[in-house]
């Protein structure tokens, strides 16, 4: 509890809000976040007090707020607990997932969306529909498996068929890849911010995150060096193109050191890529600097949509993908061989790389629009991705902002979500994806941009709400 009670303590500094609030927000979005987990203990009412540098009353009043939010309970002899099935924050007028996760923006062009009924018919209308209803070897077929080998050669040029395993999302990769690279107990490498998921697997697995801390050009390369000399890593993780959430690339020369880190201490890389389609240009990947040791993971709800659950992962070696197979099919058994269809089918007839172009396109008008309206206050994005950072004045504290923006239905998402040091900047991560009209976007980074300039109203809402 230390880092989450200085986390707690370093908000409670920055924000005019009435402390006993706060705090009760503080604990519901720590649980949404993981942080906070079911049947955690959390400090007495005097231990809390000490910690925060408040008066006992405040505390008890923060305590009482949780309780009546059904975020935690207090027994005698006991202690207080993070309730089982605390509820998330309720939310008006779109649902949790499009207001907190990262999605593509849903280009507006008819024709395109004609294209995706037409293919889409003809790939069922072709398909034999009892093979697709019958269970199937997990990691797709040849045929698709096929399709995935040329969809990844742009980035892993040897990429090779009978290393390729067709999986159902690439959450599940990464699950399977956690439970098999570290047991629980032992620990993992990975950015000191990092794509929220990361951080429910390892709690779900009992697997420690051990946070790399970023520079300019990405997680810092001795560091990971002093972390493999006296923590022996199971595993690097890292999100090196358009990291979620901050939308860094790490450069040419830090993938090389990074690479060569890992080569020396014999230190698998799970390079999680979801965002490596969207850039014209890239890096080279880490499966090309150290293909011996590279779990390459990219997949299709980043770059088409988040309801095409369809991932490809290039392992190492074929007995590593063998061993990888193995593991997904204990959990997820195949993916489905309809969704493997479909995508197969958008792969070889050019819709998935003309759905691509349609996302990035519409992704650098937003983006131009947030360069517009927030360029000014250090915004930090890049033009052909959909999310950017955006640093936070002291007149705000990041979870009070996230807070007050999604009451009039903007998502942004404070940094503590993305923390893994335990120690997150004043900054939020803004999705300008979903399902909103680019319209509605450039209405939505006008109001985040207002709230920026005039801090004072947005308070004297929540105080009155």
């Amino acid at each position: 509890m230390t880092t989450i009670t200085a986390h707690w303590r370093k908000q409670l500094r920055n924000t005019p809000k009435p402390a006993y609030l706060l705090l009760a927000e503080l604990i519901a979005d720590d649980i949404k976040t993981g942080r906070l987990a079911v049947r955690d203990r959390l400090p007495t009412l005097r231990e809390l007090a000490a910690e925060l540098e408040l008066n006992y009353t405040t505390v008890a009043r923060g305590y009482a707020e949780a309780r009546k939010r059904g975020l935690i309970d207090s027994r005698a002899g006991t202690g207080t607990f993070i309730r089982s099935g605390s509820p998330s924050l309720r939310l008006r007028g779109g649902s949790g997932a499009e207001m907190t996760m990262n999605m593509p923006p849903e280009p507006d062009d008819p024709h395109l969306m004609a294209r995706l009924h037409d293919s889409a018919s003809r790939a069922f209308a072709e398909a034999n529909l009892h093979d697709l209803l019958r269970y199937q070897d997990f990691g797709g077929t040849a045929h698709d498996r096929e399709a995935a080998m040329h969809w990844l050669r742009p980035f892993v040029p040897d990429a090779g068929i009978d290393r390729i395993l067709v999986c159902p999302g690439i959450h599940g990769v990464l699950t399977a890849l956690f439970s098999q690279l570290a047991r629980p107990g032992e620990l993992i490498c990975v950015e000191s911010l990092t794509y929220p998921g990361v951080k429910a697997i390892a709690a779900q697995l009992g697997v420690q995150l051990h946070a790399l801390q970023l520079d300019d050009d990405g997680p810092i390369a001795d560091a990971f060096e002093h972390a493999c000399r006296t923590l022996k890593p199971k595993a690097l993780y890292c999100n090196p193109t358009l990291l979620n959430p901050t939308a860094g690339t790490v450069s040419r020369a830090r993938r090389e050191a990074l690479a060569d880190v890992a080569l020396r201490y014999a230190v698998p890389i799970i390079e999680d890529d979801a965002y490596g389609m969207l850039p014209r240009q890239t890096p080279a990947a880490l499966a090309t600097l150290a293909p011996g040791l590279t779990y390459y993971v990219s997949g299709f709800s980043k770059c088409f949509g988040a309801g095409l659950r369809s991932a490809y992962v290039c392992s190492p070696t074929v007995v590593q993908s063998q061993r990888l197979a193995g593991a997904m099919r204990a959990t997820t058994v195949m993916a489905s061989p309809i969704t493997n269809a479909l995508t197969t089918m958008w792969v070889e007839d050019g819709t998935a790389e003309a759905m691509l172009q349609a996302v990035r396109s519409e992704s650098m008008a937003r983006q131009a629009l947030a360069a517009r309206h927030l360029g000014g206050s250090g915004l930090q994005a890049h033009p052909e991705g959909f999310h950017a950072w955006l640093p936070l004045s002291p007149g705000w504290s990041p979870v009070e902002f996230a807070s007050y923006l999604r009451t009039q239905n903007v998502g942004v998402v404070a940094s503590a979500a993305f923390s893994t040091d335990g120690d997150p900047p004043e900054a939020v991560r803004i999705c300008l994806g979903g399902p909103m009209s680019r319209e509605q976007c450039d209405q939505a980074l006008r109001l985040i941009a207002d709230t920026l300039a005039h801090p004072l109203h947005p308070h004297a809402t929540l105080r009155g709400g």
